[in-house]
């Protein structure tokens, strides 16, 4: 197998283990080109290459590829015949076959990242591993003002916010986007961790005991995301009947895409520029997929540079800079629970938080926090101490790379509070040698969420 890791990313080639940094990858052949291929289809028919793919070596046929794992053999998502066709080198994550980069012109994660923050163009990546989830039954506000720190009683028909899971601690179980669709609420989990969120959800709804139901959509939608500040332009093409001009970051509606009836388009997404995540039958997500990648100005991208775009738009990943034992105040994430005297900052009554808020709804003192650090001379990876200026360890990275826009290394982590002042400058221990670091402000790189002009 090839296992998919967020900071440095290790994979198994001919037998023989190697560590290959995200600056790296794109100069890197990741796949062993002695990996046996299946032919059974996965799909009925393999779309024709768009005329601007030409030049990446293609795969014909409806081809699928035996990933070989210790553990259990990762899951095919509905695009897995694309990515082969497009020379999509495949890893494991979150038990998925996802490709990490895709070969070709424009292929590699430098490169693929770069093609997302420049202007007119968008990434088309494949986020199909993720739960998605519709809840219905006149109680499912309140549930999931139970389950969620989020107003989600708040939002209108069609508004959508980032909300976080949290457990009887107030440590985060998960982050999700959820939306008022009006009829049923439209909610979206993390990959490696939607099994256990349900899990969890089925115990909460036994102890709540009102109406709400939870209707997992397992493999039958696929879903894309398309980010970039050409991403509206590009969706346009095949969208119809929605103005996305009066479409704020954080919306959603049902929509038909290249004429096909039952698809989601929210206005969202994990890159810190303009985007959309779209929700189709997974039947027709390689014709829409190919829809989308005919347009010149859309590339294919892999999950190495998703992970150093949301770096450098300074987002969590779930499992690294965020877990069950970190609550939102620590992760500097409280805002999602609304400013000071916000509704569910004062009216509390979701899981943990007696343990995040006090009675008049401030936050209760924390003993680190998350924050970006840059100034380093190497990239910092996932683990590396933090140090003070007397040589006391004060916290840890949590995520770490050498950001492509920037062209210098970019962390978060967690430090005392003390020390999470933007300007502080902290020590870091990076492969046996201390390191000069300094705390700062997160994004590394201005945000260019849309907004709907006035």
């Amino acid at each position: 197998t090839i296992p998919y890791d967020t900071c440095c990313i290790p994979y198994i080639i001919s037998s023989h283990k190697i560590a290959v940094s995200l600056e790296k990858l794109s100069s890197v052949l990741i796949v062993n080109r002695s990996t046996k291929l299946n032919t059974t289809p996965h799909h009925d028919h393999a779309p024709i290459d768009p005329p601007h793919l030409h030049g990446q070596k293609c795969l014909r046929g409806p081809l699928t590829t035996r990933l070989f794992s210790s553990a259990t053999e990762p899951i095919p998502t509905p695009l897995h015949s694309l990515h082969l066709q497009l020379s999509g080198n495949m890893v494991s994550f979150a038990n998925y076959s996802l490709p990490v980069l895709y070969g070709g012109e424009n292929g590699g994660v430098m490169k693929e990242h770069l093609w997302c923050r420049t202007d007119g163009k968008s990434s088309l990546f494949d986020v199909s591993h993720m739960g998605q989830i519709r809840w219905r039954g006149r109680d499912r506000v309140q549930f999931l003002e139970k389950v969620t720190v989020g107003d989600i009683g708040g939002l209108k028909e069609g508004q959508a916010c980032l909300s976080l899971l949290t457990n009887e601690k107030g440590g985060i179980i998960d982050d999700t986007v959820v939306t008022n669709a009006g009829e049923f609420i439209y909610m979206v989990v993390n990959g490696a961790t939607k099994h256990g969120d349900m899990e969890h959800f089925r115990n909460q709804m036994e102890e709540f005991g009102g109406d709400v139901s939870m209707e997992y959509l397992e493999e039958s939608m696929a879903l894309l995301a398309l980010q970039g500040p050409g991403a509206a332009e590009a969706v346009g093409k095949v969208l119809k009947g929605v103005d996305l001009t009066k479409m704020p970051f954080m919306s959603g509606v049902d929509c038909a895409l290249d004429g096909v009836e039952g698809c989601r388009i929210t206005r969202c997404g994990y890159t810190g520029e303009d985007g959309f995540e779209l929700a189709i039958p997974a039947e027709h997500a390689i014709s829409i997929a190919t829809a989308l990648l005919s347009d010149p100005t859309v590339n294919p991208t892999g999950l190495g540079a998703r992970d150093s775009l949301r770096l450098e738009a300074g987002l969590c990943l779930y499992g690294h800079d965020i877990d069950g034992d970190i609550n939102p105040v620590e992760a500097s994430l409280g805002w999602t629970m609304g400013g000071p005297g916000s509704r569910r900052r004062l009216e509390g009554g979701f899981l943990g938080a007696e343990h995040i808020l006090k009675p008049d709804g401030k936050f209760q003192k924390v003993v680190k926090k998350r924050v970006g650090l840059i100034g380093m001379k190497a990239p910092a990876r996932e683990g590396t101490d933090i140090y003070d200026g007397e040589g006391k360890k004060v916290g840890v990275v949590t995520s770490g790379t050498f950001s492509p826009s920037l062209k210098k290394p970019i962390a978060m982590g967690y430090v005392e509070t003390g020390l999470s002042k933007v300007g502080t400058e902290v020590m870091l221990d990076v492969r046996g040698k201390m390191q000069k670091a300094e705390v700062t402000k997160m994004p590394f790189v201005e945000s260019r969420y849309y907004r709907v002009p006035e």
